[in-house]
């Protein structure tokens, strides 16, 4: 035969032998090409995930497409990678498995194993994946199975995995996650349309689909009856899912889909697929956000739309269109959507015909039923579940009576009377779920709707177990129940079970499951269990090292790695992890050397090495914990395994501050503390110190923040670090702890620690002397060692404002150096509190005894630029009348007082210090302020100053006042000549004349000489107010006229002559001038001068005018009497205008203010009113 062959192969031609040759160096290029890919793929750790997935999808086109007769070869390489880290190559060996499965099903038992491992794949990616797949395998599966010609136990096997698997994919309905949810509802779709017989109306059928007419009726393990009644059950499931209250969106758009598609295919779920969405018209889910409702509302018309053209769908016309009304849509859509006359028409006449009738139905021809053995009838009987007390197809009758029950009940009086009632029950405002899915009705009252909302009505009460179509169904699902259980007894009493005994006392029953369980599918790409053989001892076929031998075998194995570390370095490259896991282990194990050479190898560069440093740290703390177990014996010295791990871990600290540069070393000792295992004691001193310099505090705070934030176990130890760096004797470090105890405080978890630890150090102020165990050698409190303990609470306080009340404790029983420091420290506190805090206002409302300093300073800051609120106010003035007779608490709140008590409080507020009564004059006159757009005082300049005339002697000395009033004249920007004017205005018309009147007209003159004419104006009022009256002001008077010549001779002249003479008396200085003003009168002028004045002057008359000096005498005395009398008629508002025009002028005015020669002073000297006059020369 051999022979025969090899002739036959020598006869071919050259061409087909080339030929073959050419197959198979394709084939073997194919298969070099496959191996390599899978190689490339498994062995390759640095490849990434997309490069491998590629890789795979190559090696699926050339064995699954381009060479099948590979698939079996290499299907256990492909399925191995089903254990692969990455998400993404799991999920490609899924999708192996379907296309695989699609190409050759055969390969069914080896891959269904792997399927449902991945099944339970950790990530949900995968999973969605799996039930893709099934998806389309398990149609596949069934046509392989009903095909097959020859149907072994291995099928039988395969499809129970194929049913467990199934089973489990139905249950993930009730999965948390959407994306299952919406692949099982797919999955779910597919077992009902693929489990049901076919229809007339369904669509035809194409060459890859399946149906249950195609399942044959010999399959012992496939009924075709148990696979009808399971997607029966499933769809009910679809339905009451569709149905849920707390359905996504999602999930609710793509149970509604998949349930018209059932309808589309299989027509007998027609009815039960509109009630459903008739159902959910009326009852949305409420959880459902308003774009959500209206999206849901959009599917749904849409879906009633694709039935309303199915031929199946005539009988429900009337329904869907009064949904499709209720959902918005106009008439034409309606009856675009509607089917043709003519398919109408020809369904009527095929069903008429009885060829829509299903094969497994009732109506079927006798010819159509199927042959049913005995014993498959029997094993049905012992997988048969009880039914539900309620099926959904009940519910969907109950639904049906329930609005046939309606339909005469819905009456105007009865529906008025339902409307009434609910509007008591009404929410005020329109929920936005009824806004969003409510259409206006159309077609109200009509019969058609009237039916169409008992249907809403009766779906909403059946939903709730009410109605009496619930009622029914109830009951005949207990009758029909107790039915089948008496027909079971009886059928069980009448024909008792037989089994066949067998030779070996087995019986038929037995056999059959111990056949079934011998065929157990495995896993595929898994290497099988072997039986165990014997390990090889080496420690018997090997002689022990001596401990030189074996240390300098260590020695040069950690140097051959670092050697190779130095020249991987050199090339850009890394250690290998296990390199590094070789190096730590022997590090911690052995020490000594290998410690020493480690280490040295870190320290050559840091930066790159930080990654073994924080292993052999790893490594050392195992050890410590007892995670590691210790080797047989140590060659080298090493101590403990505590002192180990602190050893190196400080060393290592330590070096990094030594010997790293300062653009490394923050980084590096950073990411040290925070990646360490533990952190030792040893390790926070260094951490400490390294925060106590300045140039690396910030950094030092912040990783001690890090472990505060990110290390539960020892938060509290590094917070108290943290807070003891507040009281630090640097400034610096004091400042930038305490602000990130303050940002830990402001986060609430440690409030109650960070709040106790400062008041623990403000308390220790109330210590004779500092605690020796804070500030050693210092017996005296300094204001650094003040500020050091209320460094901390003094940031505390504006977030707590609470511990206010502590301070004010503190500085009653504080030393004097102490009050004074915290008096200056309190001004950032107190503005951070603000004016409006309840616990400083309560401070104020109940000050202890002693804190008044304090709290006067606190009000001062609140006050300082802003004026106080009325709610300080009112406490201040509380605690003033009730408990505080000290008059510097008012001075912070003078404006926010009325202009009463603040007059009644000057003769006891400028008797204070003159730099203290400066502030309070400036709080008054708004001095103090940056824009006085927003100042307000009780009291204007002119009020305060006419006040300050107006002390009583008897409660302030004149002094005092005078001092007072200087003050005032200082601040020229606010008292000009006006405001003087008005002041002295008021002054002049009071009685008795205020006694420094005087000294201020005088003042007013030094410092506006334009105010010359006024106060000659003054002057001569003051004569006719009969000055002399008053000494002190008479005195002034006096000195006025001398600072005032020559322009207040004239009114010395009007002066009566023993008041002259008085004047000459007091200053002498005055009569010369006086007597050379009069003598260059000219006789006429000199003749209008009173005798007496003339007779002071040592002056004589002319004899020809001596008869007329005493009508001058008259005259003069008639102008007086006019003069007092104008005067007293003037308001204040209208001589103070006067008085500021007519002696605002220049100096040439004021100086030549008196009348000239030619000027005639028309007098009226008539008694009864006669328009006799007299001309007089001035």
């Amino acid at each position: 035969m051999a022979t025969k062959k090899k002739a036959l192969e020598m006869r071919r031609s050259t061409a087909a032998q080339f030929f073959m040759d050419e197959e198979q160096v394709e084939q073997k290029s194919t298969s070099d090409r496959v191996v390599e890919l899978i190689n490339f793929s498994a062995l390759h750790q640095s490849i990434k995930d997309h490069h491998k997935v590629n890789n795979l999808r190559q090696v699926q086109e050339l064995i699954v497409y381009k060479e099948p007769d590979l698939l079996d070869n290499f299907l256990d390489e492909m399925l191995a990678f089903q254990n692969d880290r990455s998400s993404e190559v799991r999920k490609f060996v899924v999708g192996f498995i379907e296309e695989a499965c699609k190409k050759d099903p055969d390969i069914f038992p080896k891959v269904l194993v792997n399927l449902r491992m991945m099944f339970r794949d950790e990530a949900v990616a995968v999973q969605k994946r799996v039930i893709q797949a099934t998806t389309q395998l398990y149609k596949v599966a069934l046509r392989w199975i009903c095909q097959a010609k020859k149907v072994d136990d291995l099928m039988e096997t395969s499809w129970e995995y194929i049913r467990s698997l199934k089973n489990d994919i139905v249950s993930l309905l009730d999965c948390d996650n959407d994306g299952i949810r919406t692949h099982t509802i797919k999955f779910m779709e597919m077992l009902v349309i693929l489990q049901t017989y076919p229809d007339g109306d369904s669509p035809k059928k194409t060459g890859n689909d399946f149906a249950l007419d195609d399942v044959p009726l010999t399959l012992k393990f496939i009924k075709p009856r148990k696979l009808e009644e399971e997607a029966k059950q499933v769809f009910d499931a679809l339905v009451v899912f569709h149905g849920t209250p707390h359905i996504s969106s999602i999930n609710l758009m793509t149970c509604m889909q998949a349930l018209v598609l059932i309808a589309k295919h299989r027509s007998e779920f027609m009815s039960r697929v509109i009630q459903a969405l008739e159902s959910l018209h009326a009852n949305l889910p409420p959880t459902l956000a308003k774009s959500q409702v209206s999206s849901v509302r959009k599917h749904l018309k849409l879906q009633l739309l694709i039935l309303m053209k199915h031929p199946a769908a005539v009988d429900y016309h009337g329904q869907i269109s009064t949904l499709l009304t209720d959902l918005g849509a106009t008439p034409q859509e309606i009856s675009k959507s509607m089917p043709k006359p003519d398919e109408i028409k020809k369904r009527a006449r095929l069903i008429e015909e009885g060829v829509t009738a299903a094969p497994g139905s009732a109506s079927a021809p006798p010819s159509v039923k199927r042959i049913k053995l005995e014993a498959e009838e029997e094993e049905e009987e012992k997988e048969e579940e009880d039914t539900s007390p309620i099926s959904k197809s009940a519910t969907n009758t109950a639904i049906d009576i329930t609005a046939e029950d309606l339909v005469p009940r819905l009456t105007t009086v009865n529906v008025t009377d339902v409307v009434l009632v609910s509007m008591l029950s009404l929410p005020e405002v329109m929920p936005a779920h009824f806004q969003a899915s409510y259409t206006p009705i159309a077609v109200a009252g009509t019969e058609t709707q009237i039916k169409h909302l008992a249907r809403l009505i009766s779906t909403q009460m059946t939903a709730l177990g009410l109605g009496k179509g619930v009622e029914e169904m109830i009951a005949k699902a207990k009758e029909q129940q107790q039915q089948e259980e008496e027909a079971m007894q009886t059928d069980e009493a009448a024909q008792p079970k037989q089994t066949i005994q067998t030779l070996l006392g087995g019986t038929t029953a037995d056999a059959k499951k111990k056949e079934a369980k011998s065929t157990i599918l495995v896993p595929t790409g898994f290497e099988p269990k072997s039986r165990r053989l014997r390990q090889l001892n080496l420690s018997d076929i090997t002689r022990p090292l001596s401990d030189e031998e074996m240390t300098q075998m260590l020695v040069c194995t950690v140097r051959r790695i670092l050697d190779a570390g130095r020249e991987s370095r050199a090339l850009n490259t890394s250690i290998s992890p296990v390199q590094v896991k070789i190096l730590a282990g022997l590090a911690t194990q052995f020490g000594g050397e290998i410690s020493a050479m480690l280490k040295g190898y870190i320290l050559e560069d840091l930066r790159s090495h930080v990654d073994i440093a924080l292993a052999w740290l790893y490594e050392e703390y195992a050890q410590l914990q007892g995670f590691l177990q210790g080797g047989a014996g140590n060659p080298m010295e090493k101590s403990t395994s505590s002192d180990s791990y602190v050893h190196c871990l400080t060393n290592l600290l330590v070096d990094i501050l030594q010997k790293c540069e300062s653009r490394d070393r923050d980084a590096l000792f950073s990411r040290f503390f925070l990646e360490i295992p533990s952190i030792t004691s040893e390790a926070l001193i260094i951490l400490k110190q390294y925060c106590q310099n300045e140039s690396t505090v910030a950094n030092g705070l912040s990783i001690l923040r890090s472990l505060v934030d990110y290390r539960p176990p020892g938060q509290i130890e590094y917070l108290q670090k943290l807070l003891e760096l507040t009281v630090s004797q640097n400034q610096e470090v004091r400042l930038q702890a305490a602000k990130h105890a303050k940002q830990l405080h402001e986060r609430g978890n440690f409030r109650p620690i960070i709040e106790d630890f400062a008041l623990m150090y403000l308390r220790y102020l109330l210590e004779p002397s500092p605690p020796q165990h804070l500030f050693h050698g210092c017996h005296v409190w300094t204001e650094d060692n003040t500020k050091i303990c209320m460094q901390l609470y003094i940031n505390l306080l504006p977030v707590n404002h609470k511990l206010i009340h502590d301070l004010a404790v503190v500085y009653v029983g504080a030393i004097a150096e102490i009050k004074r420091t915290i008096l200056r420290g309190l001004e950032g506190p107190v503005k951070g509190m603000g004016m409006s805090s309840p616990e400083l206002l309560l401070l104020v409302e109940n000050c202890p005894k002693g804190a008044e300093t304090l709290v006067t300073r606190i009000i001062h800051i609140l006050t300082d630029k802003t004026p106080p609120s009325s709610e300080l106010v009112a406490r201040v003035r509380d605690l003033y009348h009730k408990r505080v007779s000290d008059v510097r608490f008012l001075i912070p709140v003078l404006n926010g007082l009325s202009k009463k008590e603040v007059i009644a409080a000057l003769p006891k507020l400028i008797k204070l210090n003159p730099i203290v009564v400066k502030e309070v004059f400036n709080r008054l006159l708004g001095s103090h302020v940056e824009s006085t757009a927003n100042f307000t005082s009780p009291v204007s300049p002119a009020e305060l100053l006419v006040a300050l005339h107006n002390i009583d002697p008897s409660k302030c000395d004149v002094k005092t006042v005078i001092k007072a009033t200087s003050l005032c004249f200082a601040e020229k920007h606010i008292y000009t000549q006006e405001v003087l004017a008005v002041v002295m205005q008021q002054l002049m018309e009071q009685s008795p004349l205020p006694t420094l009147l005087m000294r201020t007209v005088i003042q007013s003159l030094s410092l506006y000489p334009r105010l010359l004419g006024f106060i000659m104006n003054i002057l001569q009022r003051l004569i006719i107010k009969q000055v002399w009256k008053q000494k002190k002001v008479w005195e002034g008077f006096i000195k006025c006229c001398q600072r005032t010549k020559p322009q207040s001779l004239q009114v010395l002249l009007q002066l009566p002559a023993e008041q002259l003479r008085n004047v000459f008396q007091v200053s002498p200085d005055l009569q010369q001038p006086l007597v050379q003003h009069v003598s260059a009168f000219t006789d006429h002028q000199r003749a209008h001068i009173p005798e007496s004045i003339l007779e002071v002057l040592n002056l004589s008359r002319p004899k020809a005018d001596s008869d007329k000096s005493k009508s001058a005498d008259k005259d003069k005395e008639s102008i007086a009497l006019k003069i007092k009398r104008d005067s007293s008629r003037e308001s204040r508002d209208s001589r103070e205008a006067r008085d500021s025009r007519d002696y605002s002028g220049s100096r040439s005015e004021r100086d030549s203010w008196r009348p000239s020669s030619n000027t005639k002073i028309r007098l009226s000297t008539s008694e009864d009113g006669s328009a006799a006059s007299q001309e007089l020369d001035a």
